[in-house]
């Protein structure tokens, strides 16, 4: 019979080793199946010698170091950096004068021409062809035309920080009016303007000489008045 714990000789009738004192196979076997009730001085050193083995064959995996540590990141927002979005603006509404003279104008322009035609059909057929009518009448319709370009080259923007007038088709301008600037807003709108639902909306601006800015014959002036009052009650 030999150690477990050295692997000296044991005679069969020892119990414990002579070199470390370790006991016998037969005598451990007794000790377990007894559950542990029973103890020895010699089993309770073995367990201690097997606890601390463990303890020192155990690797700790050690910790990175700080530089390597990688911190967890705020989301981003939409898909934009935190700073673009902290510095975007926000459009509050985007409007141009009324497109409703210049639809008049379309049709009265229309009407004129075909009644044009018609007269020129008549006391002047057997001079003038058809083409040559249609080229007569034609230049007709290039006065709401031009209306209809010089409103585009217009627009009023507001954001939650200014006002803005663009103006021009080619060469652009373009006028901002901090709304921290402005004093008061006025609505101001003549009998067909009040039919037809535009009006002008007439901005009291602290920094400019003469002090007032005017968004003409915009539609429903009172709903844009009331969007920009209430972006206004924000700065004051």
């Amino acid at each position: 019979m030999y150690c477990m714990n050295c692997g000296a000789d044991i005679p069969a009738n020892v119990r414990f080793c002579s070199s470390c004192g370790a006991p016998s196979d037969t005598e451990a076997t007794q000790v377990a199946s007894r559950g542990g009730r029973e103890s020895s001085p010699a089993a309770d050193d073995m367990r201690v010698r097997t606890s601390l083995d463990q303890e020192l064959t155990a690797v700790r995996q050690p910790e990175p170091p700080a530089s390597f540590r990688r911190e967890p990141q705020p989301p981003a927002a939409a898909g934009r950096p935190p700073r673009e979005v902290e510095e975007a603006e926000r459009v509050i509404f985007s409007v141009r004068p009324t497109f409703l003279f210049i639809g008049i104008g379309y049709v009265l322009a229309a009407a004129a021409a075909v009644g044009l035609s018609i007269l020129l059909a008549m006391f002047a057929g057997q001079y003038v062809s058809a083409p040559v009518a249609v080229l007569i009448t034609l230049p007709l319709l290039l006065i709401p035309a031009s209306k209809h370009l010089k409103r585009n080259t217009i627009k009023y923007t507001l954001t939650d920080s200014k006002i803005e007038i663009d103006q021009g088709l080619i060469a652009r301008k373009t006028r901002n009016i901090p709304l921290r600037n402005i004093q008061d807003v006025t609505v101001s709108t003549t009998i067909p303007q009040r039919i037809f639902g535009f009006g002008d909306l007439v901005i009291e601006n602290a920094n400019e000489v003469g002090g007032q800015t005017l968004l003409d014959n915009i539609p429903q002036p009172r709903r844009h008045a009331e969007l920009l009052l209430r972006e206004l009650r924000r700065w004051n």
